[in-house]
């Protein structure tokens, strides 16, 4: 056997039925990574000093440091997903991920015992970091393979419809806590059935995952099991054989996920921070529905894009980002009146799903099936722990040293670069992995590529 293969999606309706069982996995480890920065601002005086003027930059940074064990979660996880299947592996990560939320949920604080309060959130939170790394390589790859030829881009699409639905979902949390609690008690314990939650649904996750399709064929995973074919899932083989893609995966990755950051955690961030004094509602209302809206979109992006293509929809993102993102940090900040504001998130978000709707079809079709797992993983997990994790902690900094200008510069420089790399690079809408008739490389190519590889 030369290569691992994946398992023809068996009908539309099966298709369809196994991206929301993998969506809902998706959903629940998402607003786990979300509630975090979403109740941050509740939380963060139960883990650190309130007399520490530095508390929500420290916050931040563990928010940001989380995003190093990306990297080594997507490889776990990569390699999990290549060599004992796509529904074995998020099966494993979203446990992982429940698991967490819940200590973070019964952690003692730092007025019981001190600093050991945030080493606690900190290794939860790392312990996510790696879990979350895995997920998504894994799961982008599963609802990919999963979806039928025709509608990958929109069946695909649904990986950032419930990525998105789980910032949804915190920001639902925290207006239900708005509404029906005060401030003192939501920093008190109202932040601790936040996190609750998500533990409590993985239970659901966990069988919903179980009872998934496995997308790689029972040839492959017996290939592997038995030492047929020992090249799934390799590292060695990623970075000699299939570095192209995957450099390729890193920078498609590297504007999107600044962006990403900037557009749908920053700019919320900053609506909830210019109505903290007044009317706080009116700001966590703005930021659910406009995250809504983004959520909404993605199927649209992912339709658009069987149709016209992904290079058109992403050329459309980088063209936008860097047009968009000096006026959106500029006057956002600026903004009392909820329209204009709610107006400046959507803008931003229109032109983010030309990256989020697609982004995972985009990366699953850079990669063969024996290594797409860990290639999809590893480039993602790079560049969103080197600048989508990062940006929120380097606008915060940013922002307090009055040098936002030089976040911006930053953020519009990333998106341009990625911008170059869609235009000039990104072939996938003529050659790709997933279907048959495009692969880039003959069979007699492929088979004297992996002999070459040892």
């Amino acid at each position: 056997m030369s290569t691992a293969t994946a398992s023809p999606p068996r009908s539309v309706k099966r298709s369809v039925l196994n991206t929301l069982k993998g969506s809902a996995g998706n959903l629940v480890e998402w607003y786990d990574v979300y509630v975090y920065s979403v109740f941050l601002t509740y939380f963060e005086s139960q883990f650190f000093s309130a007399d520490d003027q530095n508390s929500t930059l420290y916050a931040w940074a563990i928010f940001a440091v989380t995003f190093l064990m990306r990297p080594l979660g997507s490889w776990y996880f990569g390699r999990l997903a290549d060599r004992r299947g796509r529904r074995f592996a998020l099966t494993v990560s979203v446990t992982v991920m429940a698991a967490c939320s819940a200590l973070i949920a019964l952690a003692p604080t730092a007025a019981t015992i001190g600093a050991g309060a945030a080493v606690i959130l900190l290794i939860a939170r790392l312990a996510q970091g790696f879990a979350t790394g895995g997920e998504y390589g894994a799961s982008a790859t599963y609802m990919s393979e999963a979806a039928v030829p025709g509608h990958r881009g929109f069946l695909s699409s649904f990986h950032y419809v419930t990525l998105v639905g789980g910032h949804v979902l915190a920001q639902t949390t925290l207006l239900v806590m708005v509404l029906t609690l005060t401030p003192a008690q939501i920093s008190e314990w109202g932040w601790r059935v936040a996190f609750g939650i998500g533990g409590l649904a993985a239970v659901v996750v966990f069988w919903l995952r179980r009872t998934m399709d496995e997308s790689l064929s029972d040839e492959a995973l017996e290939a592997v099991r038995t030492g047929q074919f020992t090249r799934a899932g390799s590292m060695r083989d990623l970075l000699v054989v299939q570095w192209r893609p995957l450099l390729l995966c890193f920078l498609v990755t590297m504007g999107g996920t600044v962006a990403f950051y900037t557009y749908s955690v920053t700019g919320p961030n900053i609506v909830k921070n210019a109505f903290a004094g007044g009317d706080v509602i009116a700001g966590t209302v703005i930021n659910l529905i406009a995250l809504t809206v983004l959520m909404l979109l993605q199927p649209i992006g992912g339709w658009i894009s069987d149709r016209v293509g992904r290079r058109a929809l992403l050329i459309f993102f980088g063209i936008g980002g860097v047009l968009y993102t000096w006026f959106f940090l500029t006057y956002l900040p600026q903004q009392t009146d909820p329209v204009i504001a709610f107006a400046l998130l959507i803008g931003a978000f229109v032109i983010l799903t030309g990256y989020t709707s697609i982004n995972a079809i985009v990366k699953a079709e850079l990669f063969p099936t024996y290594i797409r797992a860990l290639g999809v993983g590893f480039g993602y997990a790079m560049a969103n722990s080197i600048f989508g994790g990062t940006a929120p902690l380097l606008f915060s900094a940013a922002n307090a040293s009055s040098q936002v200008p030089l976040f911006i510069a930053y953020a519009t420089v990333v998106i341009a670069l990625s911008l170059v790399v869609y235009v000039r690079f990104l072939k996938t809408d003529t050659t790709n992995w997933l279907d048959p008739d495009k692969q880039p490389e003959s069979s007699r190519e492929r088979a004297a590529t992996e002999s070459r590889a040892g």
